[in-house]
């Protein structure tokens, strides 16, 4: 009866302990945030550290925030390139939020603005089916190919944001596009001088959508 009554017990307590395990697993893992970008977060032309991606992580860390930053940002990346990866991306490190900083590329090909709002919409999508949520970085683009163009490639972030819900920084270069001083010689990338107003534009909502359950 005593070694039934303790066989009996010693079950319970194992299954206690497995649940108190899972339980600290669940709640002691940080949250992956997976910044799915191109050359404005890949840190093109910059020295290793000095982009608003790793300023980010170095905030993160200061204010003890419970979240792992992964920069799968690509130099160059489009859209469509961005799609591509994205389910392998997800697969790898189950992040449980996507930060898509993409378009640019998109924009300054004059690719048509349907396909680059159709792409972003499919990641967003594929993005939830893992369980992650979203956040849009938007960006603005020259008058290269229109007014017309540029003002609708602008508008697409604030109506993908509305459609998915999603929160939205609706310029990252905001203070940054019309100081030409802060740009290398291509004028299309920014100095790292620029990137600590970047992450300013992009941290209040970053933060937000980190602490967000």
């Amino acid at each position: 009866m005593v070694m039934k009554f303790a066989k009996k017990l010693s079950v319970h307590a194992a299954a206690a302990l497995l649940m108190a395990a899972a339980s600290a697993s669940a709640y002691s893992a940080p949250k992956t945030v997976l910044v799915l970008g191109d050359s404005l977060s890949a840190e093109y032309g910059l020295a290793r550290g000095t982009g608003w991606v790793a300023l980010a992580e170095k905030k993160v860390k200061a204010q003890k925030l419970d979240a792992e930053i992964v920069n799968a940002s690509v130099s160059g990346e489009t859209t469509s390139g961005g799609r591509s990866r994205l389910p392998a991306l997800l697969t790898k490190h189950k992040p449980g939020l996507v930060v898509i900083e993409l378009g640019a590329n998109d924009g300054l090909r004059g690719l048509p603005v349907a396909a680059a709002q159709a792409n972003l919409k499919a990641m967003a999508e594929a993005a939830g089916q893992a369980g992650a949520k979203v956040m849009l970085v938007g960006i603005r683009i020259p008058p290269n190919y229109g007014r017309d163009y540029s003002e609708k490639f602008y508008a697409m972030y604030g109506i993908l944001s509305r459609e998915l819900k999603a929160p939205l920084v609706p310029f990252m270069l905001e203070g940054v596009a019309e100081k030409t001083e802060l740009f290398q010689p291509d004028r299309l990338h920014p100095l790292a001088a620029a990137h600590p107003t970047i992450l300013n534009n992009i941290w209040p909502v970053l933060e937000k959508s980190i602490k967000a359950k």
